[in-house]
Formats: structure tokens, sequence, C-alpha cells
């Protein structure tokens, strides 16, 4: 099993809870961006024995996506706020949530993609796209985190 992240807009916070459940679980974790994310300091054991690894992808739009998709696997989960790419991963049978907590199901997907495009059209009116990201969030986001490992685990031994 591979926990893959979106990283370019995943929160410092959230990585935090990420790179505890990957060594937590010893699962190989991907880091997929167009810049340098930093790993937190906590992770340098498991980043020198190859665990986590940071992938810079081109800076050409989608690149870190396809990416990703290029190498998830079923069983396999993803981390991102891109609903798109989280349709597409579905369809290979990956899991995937974003750093809220929401898990995108192929039962829920239509409805977050129509969300997004609501969310796009307000932002384009001046609305504001950017709700903080608190205790609340990190909360719901190592729960759902727990819940898909959990369940990736009796799915896929």
């Amino acid at each position: 099993m591979t926990l893959f992240v979106d990283a370019d807009s995943c929160p410092a916070e959230a990585r935090v809870i990420i790179e505890r459940r990957a060594a937590r679980e010893r699962v190989r974790l991907v880091y997929a961006a167009n810049r340098p994310i930093p790993f937190q300091a906590a992770s340098a054991p498991h980043v020198q024995t190859g665990a986590f690894t940071m992938e810079i992808c081109p800076a050409e739009e989608g690149a870190a996506d396809d990416r990703i998709v290029l190498e998830a696997a079923p069983g396999d989960i993803v981390v991102t706020r891109d609903v798109p790419l989280a349709a597409r991963l579905l369809e290979k049978g990956a899991a995937a949530l974003d750093d809220r907590g929401r898990v995108f199901t192929p039962g829920t997907i239509r409805h977050f993609l129509s969300l997004r495009d609501i969310n796009i059209a307000f932002a384009c009116l001046g609305g504001d796209r950017s709700p903080s990201y608190g205790a609340r969030e990190k909360k719901a986001f190592a729960d759902a985190l727990d819940r898909l490992f959990t369940e990736r685990r009796r799915a896929f031994p």
C-alpha cells in the first residue's frame, strides 16, 4: 500500500498527521508536487530509509495529478483537494480523501464535482474559497484517514 499526497495545497498540519500515520502503518509515502514540500523533522528516519519520498513534477498544469494517477493502484490511499483527480483515482480503485476528512466514493463523487463547480463560480464573483483549517478539520481528517487505513487493510491484506 502507498499513501500519495497531492502536496501543493496540503496544509502543514495535515502533513504531520499523514507522516505520523504512514510511519505507524509502515507504508510508502509519496508527496507529488511542482515544488519541494518539506517533511516534518520527526519524519527524518523514514525519509532516510526511502519510505517517504518527494516527487517534483514539471511545472505544467496537472503534472502532479498525472503522476499520482499513473502510479496509484487499487488499495492505495490519496490525499487531495482536487475533486477531478479524486474521480480519476476512484476509477483506478484507489481511495481518495481531502485534508478535511471528506472521503470521495463512487457514490459521492458527482456531488463533490457539483460543489466544486459552485465554489469556482462563487470565487469568480469575489467570494472567499479559503475556509480556516483548525482543530475540527484536523480531527475529521485524522479520523477519516484512520478509517480508510482500516478499510484498505481489510480489503487488500
